[in-house]
């Protein structure tokens, strides 16, 4: 069984999402989703053990060898992906039962589930893919069962919010899969190793270098890189809190790493750094992207729109370091993307807590709730503080290395970007703490008898894992930095694999 786990690790939650449609017990649909998030991180600690022992793991779906066949790949540069994805869905899972209960009507429970193991499944195939076209096919099939989620909120906004995804959401699609037609007219192969040697040579060919405009332009959709961001503060905020504590925490990260597979081992760092000069555009996007998000969070009312548009901002330190293609920057954004992962799951989770509690989180509803609600808004401050990047959080472990990163290449314009966009977040952050522990409540905030302030033992249990996660990787980054190491120096050294 262990030569079939890179298959498993996707056919597991893509099987269990029929299945959650199919049974009709109540716990059932739930159920399935553990078993899928539970069972992909399994086969993801695994594989990430045979790729430290081994090196790349390979896998040909039915021992169809590349490049005629689709392939599977598990290597250095897609371990911390894998591992993130299952470990957020994992935690995700036991957030869910109580949190799904109190916001989904129960005809659509089941439906909510099957969505979640198919973009579970989604993101995993992207991770592991050999192949372009169906690194197309995976983030479609994630992207699809995300609009399904995101129309699930509670209001009427999270239709709009839906609708504004799937128009952007689409768009992007088509862009990645021009620029995949065009890569493909040019090579006449869609598997990734065979395109990056066919591609090695011939960096003038104008229809391979709008290959690489149209793939990249699509995937910065799917990024929300500034100003390709438009979906994102509403898909976030507006759908069910278990659906935004977990695209939150994966569902721009993936298509991070996919920027960064087709960036260097696909197309080639000499073309797209190089020829196309696409890292000093990546550059000037991420300083107004870190600028611009968090400046808007500054003025936000509802606090998920706040950590909504506080992630525009930190997409943009993760494509600073991404853009500088240098060992140092792209091991920088990869331990931003694992940090803040991890951070903005604690955030939205809690928010969700808050929704089921009080209804609302619009800050006003919140003033003086953090002497009822210790413990709740405690996590929220000490992941809050990760935003800002204060010490010893898991934030000011990957924020340093990204200005390390910075200073070697000189990029002083995206260094003081950078620090002014963490001082903005220092202002967001100071204004939760100042409404939830400074202020004195209304007189009418007392809380009704169906909003209890005995809280579900199963999402405190998450929100506080996701908080000392942080708290942890900002004491000791050996782990979450190892991966990012690692990572970094396979794409770098991989001369397309």
């Amino acid at each position: 069984m262990t030569a079939q786990l890179p298959a498993l690790q996707v056919a597991i939650p893509l099987a269990c999402a029929p299945l959650c449609v199919l049974f009709r017990v109540r716990f059932v649909p739930w159920l399935l989703f553990v078993v899928a998030a539970v069972g992909s991180l399994v086969c993801a600690a695994l594989l990430a053990g045979r790729v430290a022992s081994e090196g790349t793991v390979r896998y040909a779906m039915g021992d169809w060898r590349a490049p005629a066949g689709i392939e599977f790949v598990v290597s250095a540069f897609n371990t911390p992906v894998l591992l993130l994805v299952s470990l957020a869905a994992t935690v995700t899972a036991g957030y869910a039962r109580r949190s799904v209960a109190a916001e989904i009507e129960p005809r659509r429970r089941r439906l909510l589930y099957a969505c979640l193991c198919l973009t579970l499944a989604g993101l995993l195939g992207l991770a592991v893919t050999g192949d372009v076209f169906n690194a197309f096919v995976f983030l479609e099939i994630s992207s699809l069962a995300t609009y399904t989620m995101i129309a699930m909120g509670q209001h009427r906004r999270a239709l709009l919010a839906a609708f504004r995804y799937v128009v952007i959401g689409t768009v992007g699609a088509v862009f990645v899969l021009i620029g995949i037609g065009l890569a493909y007219a040019v090579t006449g192969t869609l598997n990734m190793a065979d395109l990056a040697e066919r591609l090695a040579e011939g960096h003038d060919n104008r229809a391979l270098q709008a290959a690489v405009v149209f793939v990249f332009v699509g995937l910065a959709v799917k990024m929300a890189v500034f100003p390709l961001h438009a979906w994102l503060p509403g898909a976030y905020a507006e759908a069910p809190s278990v659906v935004s504590t977990f695209i939150a925490a994966t569902g721009t990260k993936v298509a991070v790493y996919v920027f960064c597979r087709f960036a260097f081992t696909v197309f080639g760092a000499a073309l797209v750094f190089g020829v196309l000069r696409i890292d000093r555009i990546g550059l000037a996007l991420a300083a107004l992207a870190m600028l611009v998000g968090s400046a808007a969070a500054c003025f936000q009312q509802d606090l998920r729109y706040l950590l909504a548009w506080s992630s525009v901002a930190q997409i943009g330190y993760i494509l600073a370091g991404v853009s500088l293609a240098t060992a140092s920057g792209v091991s920088a954004a990869y331990l931003h993307l694992i940090n803040h992962a991890v951070t903005k799951a604690a955030l939205f989770a809690a928010a969700g807590l808050l929704v089921m509690q009080l209804g609302s989180v619009r800050l006003s509803a919140l003033a003086g709730l953090g002497r009822r609600m210790p413990w709740t808004f405690a996590a929220i401050v000490v992941a809050g503080l990760g935003l800002v990047g204060v010490p010893p959080t898991a934030g000011f472990v990957s924020k340093w290395a990204l200005v390390t990163a910075l200073v070697e290449r000189g990029m002083w314009p995206v260094l003081v970007a950078m620090l002014a966009s963490s001082l903005l977040a220092l202002v967001y952050v100071g204004r939760i703490i100042e409404v939830v522990w400074f202020r004195e409540p209304p007189a009418s905030a007392e809380l009704e008898p169906t909003q209890s302030p005995a809280t579900p033992a199963s999402m405190v249990a998450a929100i506080w894992f996701l908080v000392l996660l942080t708290v942890y990787f900002g004491i000791d980054p050996t782990f979450p930095g190892g991966l990012a190491d690692a990572a970094a120096s396979a794409l770098l050294g991989s001369g397309g694999e």
